[in-house]
């Protein structure tokens, strides 16, 4: 008797290897999964491989050819539903803004607000520091608010030389950075945006009305601003076309938007401000003994299984918490 997985669809000969495989395996429903088998993958770029790889699914494949988004990866129920989906799932590239009034600050960004945290997109322009410009500093930096609206946006005055401005990729000169604002108060600035009044305390542990940080690599931007901000309130993007601050955290936010628009049956339980602790993840799993898992039937144990994540998708749901 073959023990097959409710998720990925794997199969065991011994009942005990099927648990072993649901414990490390994470299956949930925030896992990406193909519209047409409904077979959870680990990643998109596995779901992508499952219908367009070099060895497909042969009836996935035909399906989505006909009913699929090639970008979000839904499926949908007639290829005139599909089109009209795709009138909105494709997006325009932002429109280019004008740099030359720099710096630039919304006073009324940091509102204090009662509710769930805010997302707030974040990129930087880097130039070459150091004996061989190798050096990564930040010398424009903008944040902008789920609208795509402005917040701040200038340039910033490194606290070392510059060496090699790598104009070929940035378009800066030294002429730009004439009225560039000193790096501590382009921090201070940052801070007081992203705290929102919360105190640094609160926000490290809760969060609390402190804002999630959208961007592209975000570990390496908020190094070169030499700042540190909470592990859980950081929300990651891939790196798109040209290097240009403003375009780049709009698409940065764009993409946070769409995956926390994701359509997943969540659990009350789910929904809290803290991150996934690896110790709460399998303590359902752990609580139970080995012969009482082997007693379960696969969708049951589908149903005790939780991600190794927190999914974007519960940041909707503690924006709607009191």
């Amino acid at each position: 008797m073959e023990h097959k997985c409710s998720a990925c669809y794997k199969q065991y000969k011994k009942k005990e290897h099927l648990v072993e495989h649901m414990k490390v395996s994470y299956h949930s429903v925030h896992q990406p999964k193909c519209g047409v088998c409904q077979k959870h993958c680990k990643s998109f770029e596995s779901l992508r491989e499952h219908i367009f790889g070099p060895m497909p699914k042969e009836n996935c494949s035909r399906v989505f050819s006909e009913q699929g988004c090639d970008i979000c990866l839904k499926v949908f129920d007639s290829p005139s539903s599909l089109s009209e989906h795709k009138k909105s799932c494709r997006i325009s590239a932002p429109n280019p803004i004008d740099t030359m009034k720099l710096p630039y600050s919304d006073p009324t960004v940091v509102n204090h607000n009662g509710g769930g945290p805010e997302a707030i997109g974040i990129d930087c322009e880097m130039v070459g520091g150091g004996d061989d410009g190798s050096l990564d500093l930040c010398v424009r930096v903008c944040l902008i608010d789920e609208d795509e609206n402005v917040i701040f946006h200038t340039y910033v005055h490194p606290q070392i030389p510059i060496t090699n401005f790598r104009y070929e990729i940035t378009g800066l000169t030294e002429d730009h950075l004439k009225d560039a604002l000193p790096l501590k108060l382009v921090q201070e600035k940052i801070l007081q945006i992203l705290y929102n009044g919360e105190s640094i305390v609160r926000a490290r542990l809760h969060g609390g009305k402190a804002r999630l940080l959208v961007g592209h690599g975000l570990e390496h931007d908020l190094d070169c601003l030499r700042m540190t901000y909470p592990d859980h309130l950081l929300r990651y993007n891939i790196q798109t076309g040209f290097h240009d601050p403003y375009e780049d955290c709009v698409s940065a936010m764009r993409l946070y938007k769409r995956m926390r628009a994701q359509d997943h049956q969540i659990e009350a339980s789910e929904i809290s401000t803290a991150p996934y602790k690896s110790q709460n993840v399998t303590s359902k799993f752990d609580s139970l003994r080995a012969k009482e898992l082997e007693q379960m039937s696969p969708d049951e144990l589908y149903e005790i299984s939780r991600p190794n994540y927190r999914c974007w998708c519960l940041d909707s749901s503690q924006a709607m918490q009191p």
